[in-house]
């Protein structure tokens, strides 16, 4: 047991606060003065140490970022590393290490991929920033331990650095393209607007002539991708094309006695007879055509006042980081009203100061160039016809279809697909030939009209001279061999 008495007014306290703590006390154990001391001691010789990390706000790829490390000791630096966090924390990568004891600093990386630069000791700089350094990044202080001076004590702190990139391309098109126009009844027609390099996914959103446009989401699944009109007739019908009480009674009153609909005769040449009555071929310039038979030879179908449009959007996540988000709008299509409409697919992301903008109008083709080659064919030559362009900007892409007017083309076939029709080795036979060439996309369609002139060919010409050349001298040597047998002949009997 220890004595210890009271101080007395004015007097000191020794061992470091011990009297503070038993001042009410007037003994304690040798087993708590020790454990007293000995914690007092330990605070002495480890001291502390605290590392803190300044959070980072969302950067933008190009930028400049500065990672600064802050830390508080009263004991001996020894050392300072930064650490890239990977793979979800598995992996640490050296990135920067400022060693204290020699005043060194070093960077760990690839001499052709060193970026870093330390500013002070424990703050480091990572100029014009990419995609791949986002993540998160630790700082790691390490002190001497006083009561060894062999030990480290060490700290760390550790910052998220978020890295933005805007998209860096966006482009509409025509979801299966190209496509044929149907006058006889209507169609779904989808754009896909796609935007690429984007870090976060950006937010896409359509306009028609400058206006948004109000859509019906729709969630599009895997085995629907690429068919934007699947999906939309899987999650909801699409604008149907009801007749109203007008339309609906005319069409009505065109019912036979049986209430079925008469067969148009634009629908197929041939006529219908049944048992009993007698064929009747009425006089095409005297045939009466319902108004049915006109909806359906041209595109007059009824719509909504306001369109009905559908948009789905998927996520398509890049190894770079970045995410590929397409979107797609999809309406039943009405080349009267569609026509010349302006359709623009706008990109909103955090990085960008106004959005990107992309745009597209919808028209039909009119009057496409073709160009011949040679422009002067003869007998024996390879033609080519080509489409050249057209008198407006068409959209989407059209579909181009070759037939010959009044025959079949040269290789047998009745039609050729294609913006280039080939003829090889073109026969005289062709001279005055006319090549029909289609043009059309969902919106229209448009036929031209060029004839094939086809000239006598010299070198063939020739040729074919030498050929009746050569055959006439061999007949004369023929018969001049027959002539000298015969005589001699003659002469022997």
């Amino acid at each position: 047991m220890v004595g210890i008495t009271q101080p007395k007014p004015g007097e000191h306290v020794n061992a470091n606060g011990v009297w503070d703590l038993l001042q009410n006390k007037g003994k304690m154990t040798v087993f708590s003065l020790c454990l007293l001391l000995c914690a007092d001691l330990l605070d002495l010789a480890v001291g502390y140490l605290t590392v803190t990390i300044e959070p980072l706000p969302p950067v933008v790829v190009g930028e400049t970022v500065t990672l600064k490390c802050n830390f508080k000791t009263d004991g001996r630096l020894r050392e300072i590393v930064w650490y890239r966090v990977t793979d979800g924390g598995t992996i640490k990568q050296k990135i920067f290490t400022y060693d204290a004891m020699f005043n060194t600093n070093y960077s760990h990386m690839e001499d052709y991929r060193r970026r870093e630069d330390l500013v002070y000791q424990s703050t480091v700089r990572l100029p014009e920033v990419r995609i791949s350094d986002n993540g998160p990044y630790e700082c790691h202080v390490g002190i001497y331990d006083r009561a060894t001076r062999e030990k480290v004590v060490l700290a760390s702190g550790n910052v998220f650095l978020t890295v933005m990139s805007p998209p860096n391309n966006i482009s509409v098109v025509a979801e299966n393209t190209p496509a044929p126009f149907s006058r006889y009844q209507a169609q779904n027609f989808t754009l896909v607007c796609t935007a690429k390099g984007g870090k976060p996914a950006p937010s896409v959103y359509f306009k028609r002539d400058g206006e948004l446009i109000e859509v019906i989401s729709y969630t599009q699944s895997s085995g629907e991708q690429g068919g934007g009109a699947a999906g939309v007739r899987g999650a909801r019908p699409l604008i149907s094309r009801d007749l109203d009480d007008t339309k609906l009674q005319r069409s009505l009153s065109l019912l036979d006695p049986e209430g079925r609909a008469p067969r148009p005769y634009t629908e197929s040449p041939q006529r219908v007879h049944t048992q009993g009555q007698q064929a009747y071929e009425p006089s095409p310039a005297t045939e009466v055509i319902p108004e049915t038979v006109v909806s359906r030879e041209f595109p007059r179908w009824v719509h909504s006042t306001d369109p009905l449009y559908y948009f789905s959007h998927t996520h398509i996540p890049q190894s770079d980081g970045s995410v590929v988000v397409q979107a797609r709008l999809t309406w039943t299509l009405n080349p009267q009203l569609d026509n010349d409409a302006l359709f623009s697919c706008e990109v909103k992301h955090p990085a960008l100061s106004m959005p990107m903008q992309t745009e597209v109008t919808l028209a039909a083709p009119k009057g496409p160039k073709l160009f011949m080659s040679p422009t002067r064919a003869k007998v024996g030559d390879t033609v080519r016809i080509t489409v050249q362009g057209f008198q407006n900007e068409v959209f989407p892409e059209p579909l181009f279809t070759w037939t010959r007017v009044g025959g079949r083309l040269l290789d047998g076939s009745t039609e050729r697909e294609g913006k280039e029709l080939i003829l090889e080795r073109v026969p005289a036979e062709l001279n005055g030939s006319m090549y029909r060439c289609t043009a059309q996309n969902p919106l229209g369609s448009t036929d031209t009209h060029t004839r094939l002139i086809v000239f006598e060919n010299p070198s063939m010409m020739k040729n074919t001279q030498n050929q009746n050349n050569g055959a006439s001298c061999l007949d004369v040597l023929g018969l001049t061999w027959m002539a000298l047998v015969l005589t001699v002949t003659v002469e022997l009997t």
